[in-house]
């Protein structure tokens, strides 16, 4: 049986220089009814992004032209187009580093390219919940919908929908757990992803999840953020 698919026809910009495994990715997509579309180097990427505007990118960090995080940097300037890097750098600091500047998710070489098509399914299904239009700048998940566009938040609820009054600070929060709602978070990963440049101490992160988890509690929706012991944060089974 075929693997499900998240987005029928969803198009994957596929943003890597070697072309073995450009070859195995796009071969893998197709088994899973995802179209895909090579760019070699970072600038041709950047020009089939405003061209084509794909339903999301694998982007790898080292490429010719423009590195991934320079592409990272303007798709996130230009919208919030989901991209999962390609990464052969494993060290904490490469990974938080594309997670501050806006990736989705992040796939280590070498890699199982049935992992990377899993993660391409899970990130399109958090972005384009019941096969909506793409590009809709819309996270859902359970009574809690994110507007990228307006940064608002709604709690949908039995007694009707409840706008969230947040900071700045909290809605990046809120995003970011939206984004993977099963994953657990560190402090220090939500801190450079989410907080201003100031606040530069991990007991911040707690400060500002207990008041957003309080807004939460008075709009109907208890224990979320969720915390995980040792770790950090997750969104939580309340939603």
């Amino acid at each position: 049986m075929s693997p499900p698919t998240a987005a029928p026809q969803a198009l994957v910009l596929i943003a890597e220089d070697e072309p073995e495994i450009a070859d195995i990715l796009s071969a893998y997509l197709g088994r899973s009814g995802l179209r895909s579309v090579r760019a070699a180097d970072g600038r041709r990427a950047l020009d089939l992004h405003l061209s084509l505007k794909p339903d999301l990118i694998l982007l790898d960090v080292q490429m010719p032209q423009l590195d991934g995080w320079q592409v990272l940097a303007e798709i996130r300037h230009r919208g919030d187009t989901p991209v999962v890097m390609l990464t052969a750098m494993d060290q904490d600091i490469d990974k938080l580093t594309g997670l501050r500047i806006g990736a989705d998710d992040y796939v280590v070489k070498p890699f199982n390219p049935a992992e990377v098509v899993a993660r391409v399914q899970a990130v399109l299904r958090r972005v384009r919940p019941g096969g909506e239009a793409p590009n809709r700048r819309f996270i859902r998940i359970g009574r809690l919908q994110a507007d990228l566009e307006s940064h608002e938040i709604t709690l949908h609820g039995e007694d009707g929908d409840h706008l969230l009054a947040l900071t700045p600070t909290e809605f990046k929060l809120m995003v970011h757990l939206m984004r993977a709602p099963r994953r657990a978070f560190g402090r220090e990963e939500l801190l450079v992803a989410c907080l201003p440049e100031g606040e530069a101490l991990e007991r911040t992160v707690d400060s500002h999840v207990s008041k957003l988890r309080k807004k939460l509690e008075a709009a109907g929706l208890d224990g979320v953020p969720a915390n995980v012991r040792g770790v950090g944060y997750r969104l939580g089974e309340g939603t």
